[in-house]
């Protein structure tokens, strides 16, 4: 059985990159990954759903929403606050 969702993504290491991959049946995990993803700095190489790259839209969509949960993670941390206050304040995803 495919999983739903697979993220292939490199590691930067000494001028070169090996393609590792993740799976995951649920869209809030894959989002959470590919914001520590974003985090690291690591390369999203591609993103595929039931075994097909998705459309350079979902894959714009699905980066965005990843870059929002890091952006509310940051600014919580950093400021002591939760995540009501952060979009509140920042107008950040809750």
């Amino acid at each position: 059985m495919i999983a739903k969702y697979k993220v292939e993504y490199a590691v930067p290491f000494h001028g070169h990159e090996q393609v590792q991959h993740y799976l995951t049946d649920d869209p809030v995990t894959c989002e959470g990954f590919i914001a520590q993803l974003l985090e690291r700095g690591f390369k999203i190489k591609a993103v595929m759903h039931q075994g097909t790259e998705l459309p350079k839209v979902d894959f714009d969509r699905l980066v965005k929403t990843a870059a929002g949960i890091l952006s509310t993670s940051l600014i919580c941390r950093s400021l002591g606050i939760d995540s009501s206050e952060a979009h509140h304040r920042f107008g950040v995803p809750a």
